[in-house]
Formats: C-alpha cells, structure tokens, sequence
C-alpha cells in the first residue's frame, strides 16, 4: 500500500477512526467497519477502497481530491462512489468534474447526492445518518450516524412468545425502532452549529474542529468565520456526555507541542479523559 498522505488511526468500542485534518491545509476521515468517510480534502490512497462519502461542505481543504478520488476508482475498475453535498455544491463540482475530464480524457463516473438539514439518509438496516446545519462562511452540515434496532414494545414485553407470534399474524406491529447516536462529525462550525445538534452531545464518538486555541484570538472573530476556540469548548464542558472527544483541524500557526501545552492548560483533566488530540 502506497504511504501518500498523513493518517492517523484510533480504535475505540468496535469502530475505527482514521483520518487526519489540519486548517486551511486538508481535512479526510474515515470509519472503515461502516464503509464510508467524511470530507474529501486529500485521499489517501488507503482511503480509495471506501465508496460512501459525505462532505461538509465546499472549502478546498475539504474538498480539494474529491477529481483524483473518483478517477484513481475508475483506474482501478471500482464501482462509481457515492458522495453526498450540500445541494449548492452539486452544480459546481459536477462542472469540476467535467473540465478534469476535459483535460484527462478519463471518465470521471460518480454519484453526487444533494444533502439538506433534517435528512436522513439509510447506510444499511442497522445504520442511519442524519444531517444538521452547522455555521460556517459558506454552507455546512455536520453528520452523526445511529444505529438503530427493533426492539418490541414496552406493552408486550410481558406475553408469551406464542401470544407475540399470533399478535404478528394478525397484522399487528409489535416492534419499535430505537435509536442510539454512535458517531458525530461537526465538520467546520462556530458554536451555534454544536448547540443546534444536541445529538452530537450524546453520540459516544464526537469528531469536532477546535480550530483556535490560544487567549490572544479573539472568539468573536473566530465565531464570525465559523470556527470554534478551545474557550467554547471549556465552557461546554459538562454538556458532553461522549466517551470519546476527538479534537481536530488546528490551525497552522499552533506547533503540535503548542496544541498540546495550550490545551493541557485550560483543561489539565482532558475532560475526565475523553479529550483526544488529533495531532
């Protein structure tokens, strides 16, 4: 397997998450158990396999290798992926696509799905993904991915397997669909984009940006171009009730020794430990 781009890997509770996102740079993550991946600013060639893909929205650090994405597919005779967009992006990409192909002489094959606040979208029978609005200077979402189980209702736990059989045959509807929140991604966001999606609160893994982090930049500013400051996440602190916080997409002007010391400094616990930082 060819090395070509950063990746970092974490396993935790049956999943794996992969990726690797710096500001203004490249942003690219992946869950390989469930077959897709989030944001398409570079592509590691690992990553080629994945053929689901949703995309936060249109910044080129998010965005940039979705033309190779589809094109190394192709090279390699891989079904056309399926890539969900902010609905304003379609047009856009799909001239993208065409001048590429212009200058290649390759086809570039793909499904490009638009993608609104409120959808939901089916992975399989057991997994779900949900799209809400996040703030940030051009259109975004963020996704979370459920899983979700029939489980039978409350009022029939008490009968017997045959009752619950002849209950089925008679047409009666003895299940009910639970959901439970696995994954979030914010993708790029100032704070109104975390608050607005109370689900993201509650998923066991949360990707989140965390963009700025030092004192001197003014979260005014950094809330204006949607993005979060370390400060919003201290005072978030106990909203969270994850198992696992990763905390991504720094800026470039932070050393990873700078991260590392600006963040152990406001929050010495690493949030009791749930704190992770992707760097």
């Amino acid at each position: 397997m060819i090395d070509n781009l950063p990746v970092k890997k974490l396993s935790f509770n049956n999943l794996t998450i992969e990726g690797y996102s710096r500001a203004a740079v490249q942003t690219y993550w992946r869950i390989p158990e469930l077959k897709i991946g989030f944001d398409l600013g570079a592509q590691p060639w690992s990553f080629m396999g994945t053929g689901t893909w949703f995309v936060s929205h249109g910044h080129l650090d998010h965005i940039a290798a979705l033309p190779i994405y589809v094109a190394r597919r192709r090279m390699m005779k891989m079904d056309p992926p399926t890539i969900y967009l902010p609905e304003v992006a379609i047009e856009p990409v799909k001239q993208i696509l065409y001048h590429f192909t212009q200058l290649d002489r390759g086809r570039l094959p793909c499904r490009l799905l638009p993608i609104a606040a409120g959808n939901q979208i089916e992975l399989s029978r057991e997994h779900i993904v949900t799209v809400t609005p996040t703030k940030h200077s051009v259109p975004s979402f963020g996704f979370t991915i459920w899983e979700r189980r029939k489980k039978l209702k409350a009022e029939y736990q008490s009968l017997s397997g045959e009752q619950i059989r002849d209950l089925r045959l008679s047409g009666k509807d003895v299940s009910e669909e639970q959901r439970r929140p696995l994954l979030s991604y914010l993708g790029d966001s100032a704070p109104e984009g975390l608050d607005s999606a109370p689900e993201m609160y509650e998923a066991e893994i949360l990707i989140t940006e965390m963009t700025f982090l030092s004192p001197h930049h003014r979260r005014q500013k950094i809330h204006k171009f949607g993005h979060l400051h370390l400060e919003d996440v201290l005072e978030r602190r106990n909203r969270f009730k994850n198992k696992l916080i990763i905390a991504s997409h720094f800026s470039t002007r932070y050393h990873k020794n700078t991260i590392r010391n600006l963040v152990e400094k406001q929050i010495p616990d690493m949030l009791d430990g749930k704190l992770h930082l992707w760097i």
